[in-house]
């Protein structure tokens, strides 16, 4: 079995899913209403469900013959904790890219004026 961060980002990395996580940021929604916008049955629908539960990223509760998903997003946080390594880094890059080009400039005005 995956890591917990591992199956968030493999559940994450189909389009299907991630649309199917958009429409549950709106609220609880059935089966068959999540499976309406896509061409597909909803076998291969609930497929993708259950990769989300599996992620840990929705729930499916019963209430009689309902059975509803709800987004459970908590796994995302990991992941947005994982990806702002990143961001700091590239921050931290591009502001030391940006110094340099400054750097330059500045060179090229000094060389022209004189």
């Amino acid at each position: 079995m995956p890591d917990a961060l591992s199956a968030t980002f493999s559940a994450l990395a189909d389009p299907t899913r991630r649309a199917i996580l958009a429409r549950l940021t709106l609220g609880e929604s059935s089966v068959g209403d999540l499976a309406q916008p896509f061409a597909m049955s909803l076998p291969a629908v609930s497929k993708h469900l259950k990769v989300l539960e599996r992620a840990g990223l929705i729930t499916r509760g019963r209430e009689a013959q309902w059975r509803p998903c709800r987004l459970k997003a908590d796994p995302m946080k990991d992941a947005v904790q994982w990806l702002e390594q990143y961001q700091r880094f590239w921050d931290q890059r591009l502001d030391r890219l940006e110094g340099y080009l400054q750097h330059i400039q500045k060179e090229a005005s000094d060389d022209n004026a004189g």
